[in-house]
């Protein structure tokens, strides 16, 4: 399930939401513009916003009147079997009421929610409020065959009949079901294929895996698995050769029947073999299995832009890649930018400048099977983790980290946060030039400065000054005033997107080196780079799309 995002309409409910942050650490506060002050991140449209999040189906936690809620929602609610968890809170944290996605785990949310902040929760679900579990939501391992006979079944119990149970479910050892040994009314626990008769419930054990030795896709595997005698509801993961690790077709097999898919050489691991079926390996086991028990999966590398610093900035893709991760690596600061982090993730912090040496240790971890994320500032294909990553794979061309999932996510660079603050500065064609020399000559550097600002691009200079190098701004605004006249516009952003934030609008001419330090984004106009007054004071700063 993915972290929930708490949402918040006005400042009371913001010491309730920072406390749910400790139950749920990846979740997101969000809180409504001009209302709201030191959420993670901000909305202007609340309609919208609760709409967007039911429709990616991230759990909801909303501080706010639950008739507001369901309002919102309304227009979407076409499929029961088909939506997030979704609770309304009252702001003091005195309410916790489960509102949608009973199939999705939301009165367990509300019960977790509930113990946090010590008050009892608002479950209104009248199997679970009577006999202690919801049948129709079986727990890890165990999979309904089929919701319509679920729903009468309950329906059945709570209209006065009794039931008895054929197989083992540990988990209704605990529950307060009406059981008789003479029922009309039977729940059976079973991995065998079958239709349901009008006075039993199926519930499929998930101990199935199916070793795949050649080409299948999900409906030969469920065909193999039904002339078995067997449900495809009681697979529990797909098994393949390690070789085999990039297979498109299998990886879509496995996505298409929601079964993890892992790598294996030997049968060490896996239950009894029950048959063989052309290209396919069927093992049962007694119990539900643990996938994560056989082989290993397919490791994932991924790599992230966290932006410039302001939560908002944070791509989707982003924070699902962070939710998902064992392992984070990166410079100390990106880490905790990157945080809050759950218990059972691992951060591997280490100094800015151990670039190659980093990317190497996320390729180890990630051929054994982890999912891990290398974090980055801004976008991590500018001047950033992307390319130190590439660059260790090219010179390793080992055959594990060949295997793994590379995936490059894309974020918003610094040029660009500080380009928009400011208006469209690189609205036209425009170059990004580091003045860094640690990687390249300086006498490169000279050089494209001299051609950019020949060709009359716009530039944006990273890392324009340090310590060890305090002279080399003054050095390229030198070249750059060679093509450029004193009035040309320059747009110096610092921390843009955090805290200390700060936008400066000057020109070429009055510009010293004293304005800029390490975390200032440098923006040269072009020739046609103009100004255009703010209401609210300033400038806005743009380049026109044509040139004369």
């Amino acid at each position: 399930m993915k972290a929930p995002a708490i949402v918040l309409l006005g400042n009371g409910g913001l010491a309730v939401a920072r406390r749910l942050q400790g139950l749920y650490p990846q979740a997101r506060v969000l809180g409504l513009a001009g209302r709201v002050e030191g959420a993670d991140e901000r909305y202007s449209e609340f309609g919208e916003t609760l709409r967007e999040l039911y429709r990616s189906d991230t759990p909801i936690i909303a501080l706010c009147a639950a008739g507001i809620v369901i309002r919102t929602l309304a227009p979407l609610l076409a499929s029961k079997g088909a939506e997030p968890p979704v609770l309304a809170l009252a702001e003091d944290g005195s309410a916790v009421v489960p509102l949608l996605g009973g199939l999705g785990g939301v009165n367990r949310m509300a019960r977790e929610i509930a113990a946090c902040l010590e008050v009892a929760p608002a479950i209104t679900t009248s199997g679970e409020l009577r006999f202690g579990t919801c049948l129709l939501d079986p727990p890890p391992g165990y999979a309904l065959a089929d919701l319509e006979q679920g729903k009468r079944f309950v329906a059945d119990l709570l209209g006065g009949e009794t039931m008895q149970v054929a197989g083992d479910a540990p988990w209704l050892e605990a529950v307060a079901l009406p059981r008789d040994g003479a029922a009309r009314l039977t729940l059976h626990i079973t991995p065998e294929q079958r239709p349901a008769a009008r006075d039993e419930l199926l519930i499929h054990p998930r101990v199935l895996a199916v070793r795949v030795d050649g080409d299948a896709s999900a409906e030969a595997i469920r065909e193999a698995l039904v002339s078995a005698g067997l449900a495809p509801q009681a697979l529990a993961c797909l098994v393949a050769d390690p070789a085999r690790m990039t297979d498109a077709g299998l990886a879509a097999a496995a996505a298409e029947l929601a079964v993890p898919l892992r790598f294996d050489a030997e049968d060490a691991d896996l239950p009894t073999p029950v048959a063989r079926i052309g290209d396919l390996r069927l093992y049962r086991a007694d119990a539900p299995l643990d996938p994560a028990r056989i082989g290993q999966a397919r490791g994932r590398l991924t790599v992230i832009g966290l932006g410039p610093g302001d939560p908002a900035f944070m791509t989707p893709a982003t924070r699902q890649a962070l939710e998902e991760a064992q392992d984070l690596l990166g410079y100390e600061t990106y880490i905790r930018m990157a945080g809050p982090l759950r218990a059972e993730q691992v951060a591997h912090c280490t100094d800015n400048r151990e670039e190659l040496q980093r990317a190497r240790h996320a390729f180890e971890l990630a051929a054994s099977g982890r999912r891990v994320v290398v974090v980055s500032s801004g976008d991590p294909g500018v001047f950033a983790m992307a390319a130190a990553v590439l660059e260790a794979l090219d010179e390793a061309r080992d055959p594990a980290w060949l295997r793994v999932d590379l995936q490059i996510q894309p974020g918003v660079s610094a040029a660009l946060a500080t380009a928009a603050r400011a208006g469209a500065p690189l609205g036209h064609d425009f170059c990004l030039i580091s003045l860094s020399d640690n990687l390249k000559p300086w006498e490169v550097i000279e050089r494209r400065l001299d051609h950019a600002g020949a060709a009359d691009f716009a530039m944006a200079f990273y890392n324009p000054i340090s310590r060890a190098r305090p002279w080399q701004l003054g050095r390229a605004l030198e070249i750059v005033r060679q093509h450029r006249g004193p009035e040309t516009l320059v747009v110096l952003g610092r921390d843009i997107g955090r805290p200390a934030e700060k936008l400066t609008v000057t020109c070429l001419g009055d510009l010293l080196p004293e304005q800029v330090d390490m975390r200032t984004l440098v923006i040269i106009g072009s020739s046609l780079t103009r100004r255009v007054p703010r209401a609210e004071g300033g400038d806005w700063v743009y380049t026109p799309r044509w040139y004369r």
